[in-house]
């Protein structure tokens, strides 16, 4: 039976999950960036700062259906040409006529003066004539034709989009690093953007491997095991804003594997594997790609991580283009994890995003938990946000049953290398999983 020492020591031995982040990403670079039209943006990530080139709106226009008019018309203070005084048309009250002189719709291009008593008809979006300084809605009149009852008198500016009002030429509109959002594409086209600079989504290459592995849509019988994970991590690396490809299964064939990964090159920025990290007789991918051949590494340095479930992680490159090859352990719920920590922020970093990690808060725990010495661990849990302010979080189903409780989180619960016992009642840091429900 292993002591706690002997586990702490053994835990000693292995390297920090931050020391080895910081090492991995370091040798990725963003993808080379190229110029899109705006209607092939959507999700991927800005290149560079983008600044409004005109304004929005482009000129004075009416924000609501009605009439323009001059404010000092319709508060009684012009007694001009055109101006009419009508009886009361609410009881203890009086109402304004104006001569409306014309109409004016968003298509409307030819400019126009508002003369002391007048009006235009005008519609949403319509440009204002000149003078103008309010737009009385259609609600708030007898709706006429010639003439227009006007019961209630707005306060200047009602219903007016000036010129630049809200983005004037030269607004940051997004810095680079920024994903492309459709509210995003809407405000570089109505600053007459038709194009931006991006970086292009990764094209990511999933391969799980293993002699054991069987396709889904049967269950696993003695000997067998259904490949749950290349299916799970496609779906992840979509999710991430990756062109996501499975490739399938691959035998513990070592020529086949290597084979395997040189096709994949010529499609991928990034492969990923799952299964065969460990040191045991069927890890297959670790013999082959970090077997020594003519004096030189293997492609792929496997690395024991303190982290908590899997700390079997490869990373290296393969072939000639050197395309960034992440190898995860083959159980679902550490590899998932995996993915988590290490394979989403090398897609992020490559499809230049910023920041590379996913958002972090400080929650209330609401159950006590107890975590392995010396790895840093992540376990599924359930956020949800106070009435009061702040977070709350629920512990959910870990270790060997992380794949059932990640079926259920939108948190990852992180328990430091430090930390065997969380009380319930302390704080403890959360990661944000992005989860469309």
């Amino acid at each position: 039976m292993t002591s706690t020492a002997d586990a702490e020591a053994a835990a000693n031995e292995l390297t920090p999950l931050a020391d080895y982040l910081g090492s991995v990403l370091r040798r990725l670079r963003a993808l080379p960036p190229l110029d899109l039209d705006l209607t092939q943006a959507y999700g991927n990530v800005l290149a560079e700062d983008v600044v409004a080139p005109h304004s929005f709106p482009a000129f004075d226009q009416a924000a609501v259906d009605g009439y323009a008019a001059r404010w000092e018309d319709i508060s009684g203070g012009s007694r001009g040409p055109g101006y009419v005084p009508a009886p009361s048309g609410i009881p203890g009250g009086r109402s304004i006529r104006l001569n409306v002189v014309g109409d004016l719709g968003a298509a409307s291009w030819r400019p126009v003066r508002l003369t002391p008593g007048s009006c235009f008809s005008v519609a949403a979006g319509a440009p204002l004539p000149i003078g103008a300084d309010v737009v009385v809605p259609v609600e708030w009149t007898d709706q006429g034709m010639a003439a227009v009852e006007i019961f209630r008198a707005p306060k200047r500016g009602y219903g007016v989009r000036r010129a630049g009002e809200e983005l004037p030429a030269g607004t940051l509109l997004a810095r680079a690093g920024t994903y492309v959002s459709p509210a995003l594409v809407a405000v570089f086209a109505a600053t007459g953007i038709g194009h931006v600079v991006v970086r292009p989504s990764p094209r990511v290459v999933i391969v799980a491997t293993g002699d054991e592995l069987v396709d889904v849509g049967r269950g696993s019988q003695p000997g067998q095991v259904v490949d749950a994970n290349s299916h799970a991590l496609t779906a992840a690396a979509a999710e991430a804003g990756a062109l996501a490809y499975r490739v399938g299964i691959c035998d513990d064939d070592p020529e086949g594997l290597r084979g395997l990964l040189e096709d994949q090159t010529l499609r991928a920025d990034l492969i990923i594997t799952t299964g065969g990290t460990g040191t045991g007789p069927g890890d297959m991918v670790r013999r082959i790609l970090s077997r020594r051949e003519g004096g030189r590494a293997g492609p792929v340095t496997f690395t024991e991580v303190a982290l908590y479930p899997g700390t079997a992680l490869g990373f290296g490159t393969v072939g000639a283009e050197e395309v960034p090859v992440v190898c995860l352990p083959g159980e679902p719920g550490a590899s998932l994890i995996g993915f988590e920590v290490l394979a989403r922020p090398a897609i992020q970093l490559l499809a230049g995003a910023e920041p590379v990690f996913r958002p972090s808060v400080r929650a209330h725990l609401l159950e006590t938990v107890s975590s392995p010495a010396g790895l840093r661990e992540f376990r599924p849990a359930h956020v949800a946000e106070r009435r009061g302010g702040g977070y709350t979080v629920q512990p959910l189903a870990g270790g060997p049953y992380t794949l059932s409780g990640l079926a259920e989180a939108n948190g990852l619960l992180v328990l430091g290398e430090r930390v065997t016992t969380a009380a319930a009642g302390s704080t403890v840091d959360v990661l944000l999983l992005d989860r469309r429900r």
